[in-house]
C-alpha cells in the first residue's frame, strides 16, 4: 500500500474515540520495529521524521524506507515531517515524497503563525498531503527542540479554535501541559483545554510528549478529543537499556546486529503497547 495522508485515518479516530500513534524514526531499526508492531497489531501508523532525523538518515533514505515498509505491510502508513521549521523545509519534504507535514509556527506571533500555516496548507492540500499545525509552546528537549519549563506556554482555547477555522489544518497540536522527553513527575494535563477546542473543530487534537504519560491520562485525553499521540523518547530509552545491558555483560561484543537486533525488539514491544493503549489496534 502506498503512503497515505493522515486524513486516511485521523477523522475516523476522532469519530470513534481512538488515537493513532506517531512513532519517530532514528535509524533503520526504528522503521523495522515500528512496522512490525503495526503488522502484529493491525494498526494504522504514522512514521515521524524530525529535521534532525532527516539530516542523520538522509531525506531520500527516509522516504525510501517508509515506502518499503508501507508497501510490504499493506497497512495505512503516513510519513510525517515532525516540527517543520520553515516553509522551505516543508516543501522539500513534500517534493521528496512525504505524505504529511507539520509546520511548527508556534514561535511566531499568533497572526504570523496563521499566515504561514495557511500558506503551507494551500501548497500541501493541492497535492493531497495532510498538515498539522501547532499553537502554544511545548516544553522539554527532543532533537532540535529545547524549551525550558518556564518558557512553555499553554494554548489559548479561543485562539486554537480560530487557528483551525482560518487555516483548516488536518490536525492541531496544542500545548496542554505535556512535554517532550521523559517526565520527572506526573504531567498536569489541561483536559479542559482539549475538550473545549476539540468540541468546536473538526480536526483531532495532537498530544506531543506522549512518552511517560500515565495510561489513564492518555485514555482520558483521547476521550476528550485527542486523535494523534507522538512517541519518541520512550522508544529511545527502551533501546538504549537493552544495548547497555548487552554490552555490559558482553564487553567483547562488536557485531552491531547482536545488540541492535534485541534493542529493535524492545522498541517493537513499546510500540505494540502504545497501539493497544491508544485503541488503534485492529483499526487498519
Amino acid at each position: 500500500m502506498p503512503l497515505v495522508s493522515m486524513n486516511h485515518f485521523l477523522p475516523r479516530a476522532k469519530q470513534e474515540g481512538f488515537a493513532v500513534g506517531q512513532f519517530n524514526v532514528n535509524n533503520l531499526e526504528y522503521f523495522q520495529a515500528i512496522i512490525e508492531a503495526a503488522k502484529e497489531e493491525r494498526s494504522p501508523l504514522i512514521f515521524g521524521a524530525s529535521e534532525g532525523a532527516i539530516r542523520y538518515i538522509g531525506l531520500n533514505n527516509v522516504v525510501a524506507l517508509a515506502k518499503v515498509a508501507a508497501d510490504e505491510s499493506g497497512l495505512p502508513v503516513a510519513l510525517h515531517l515532525d516540527h517543520g521549521s520553515s516553509f522551505d523545509v516543508v516543501m522539500k519534504c513534500i517534493r521528496a515524497g512525504f505524505s504529511s507535514v507539520m509546520f511548527d509556527g508556534s514561535h511566531y506571533s499568533f497572526e504570523e503563525n496563521i499566515r504561514l500555516t495557511k500558506k503551507v496548507v494551500e501548497a500541501a492540500h493541492a497535492v493531497g498531503v495532510s498538515v498539522e499545525g501547532e499553537l502554544g509552546t511545548i516544553g522539554g528537549v527532543e532533537d532540535d527542540l529545547d524549551v525550558a519549563e518556564e518558557d512553555a506556554t499553554l494554548a489559548n482555547p479561543e485562539e486554537a479554535i480560530r487557528f483551525w477555522e482560518e487555516t483548516r489544518v488536518d490536525a492541531v497540536a496544542i500545548a496542554v501541559g505535556t512535554a517532550h522527553g521523559m517526565y520527572k513527575g506526573e504531567p498536569k494535563i489541561r483536559y479542559d483545554i482539549i475538550e473545549k477546542v476539540a468540541s468546536k473543530i473538526e480536526a483531532p487534537i495532537v498530544l506531543h510528549g506522549g512518552s511517560g504519560v500515565p495510561d489513564e491520562s492518555i485514555k482520558k485525553a483521547i476521550s476528550y478529543g485527542v486523535g494523534k499521540i507522538n512517541v519518541n523518547t520512550e522508544n529511545q530509552v527502551a533501546q538504549v537499556q537493552v544495548i547497555r545491558e548487552l554490552l555490559d555483560k558482553n564487553p567483547d561484543m562488536i557485531d552491531p546486529r547482536k545488540y541492535l537486533g534485541p534493542s529493535r525488539e524492545a522498541i517493537k514491544e513499546v510500540v505494540k503497547g502504545k497501539m493497544r493503549l491508544f485503541g488503534s489496534s485492529g483499526k487498519a
